[in-house]
């Protein structure tokens, strides 16, 4: 999997960050074809701070815990990992500490994945949608939700300053394209 380790992991605890962002080939960012929203936001740091790829900038939330992301696809997508950039040296108190994935068809229907207890971290911190079991390596989803439960120093409002989804790449080959290929290749033995 793209995880670069988060410095220290363990299960369902995250403690560090990477500098650098490092995602596996075999990956690409999904984030594009989803509609972002949030829960709240103040002035100027709106759901736009979170994907314009600037460590600077971060979404800040204005209201009650928890503080959402949502992030909703107009057809199903596999989805197989979360990548955050935080940074409790500069946010301290509005650094998350807990963050619950959930996915769903929508709203009504949205389940918790996975929880994560985030320590200090500084940097991109990958959170994994794989399941226990081996074979699932990833969510099949229309809306993936991620949801901050606490920050830091018991912070009220979060800072979040990027975030990325990632899913499987497809086959470069449609199964058409492959069959077409492989008729073409037969039809050309024949003659």
């Amino acid at each position: 999997m793209a995880t670069e380790s988060s410095e220290g992991e363990e299960e369902g605890k995250i403690t560090g960050g990477n500098k650098h962002l490092v995602i596996e080939d075999d990956l690409r960012e999904m984030g594009k074809k989803a509609a972002w929203s949030v829960s709240s936001c103040k002035p100027g740091n709106g759901v736009s701070s979170l994907r314009d790829d600037n460590l600077d900038t971060y979404w800040q939330s204005d209201g009650a815990q928890p503080h959402l992301v949502n992030i909703q696809f107009q057809k199903k997508v596999k989805l197989q990992l979360v990548v955050l950039y935080v940074d409790f040296k500069l946010d301290e108190s509005y650094t998350p500490s807990k963050i619950s994935i959930r996915a769903g068809d929508g709203f009504h229907n949205l389940k918790e994945i996975k929880t994560m207890e985030l320590v200090k971290p500084t940097g991109w911190v990958y959170l994994s949608l794989s399941g226990n079991d081996p074979r699932e390596t990833f969510v099949n989803t229309f809306m993936l939700q991620i949801a901050v439960l606490s920050n830091h120093l018991n912070g009220r409002d979060t800072h979040v300053r990027q975030i990325k989804v990632y899913g499987p790449r497809q086959n470069p080959f449609s199964k058409s394209a492959l069959f077409n290929l492989l008729q073409g290749s037969s039809l050309h033995t024949l003659l």
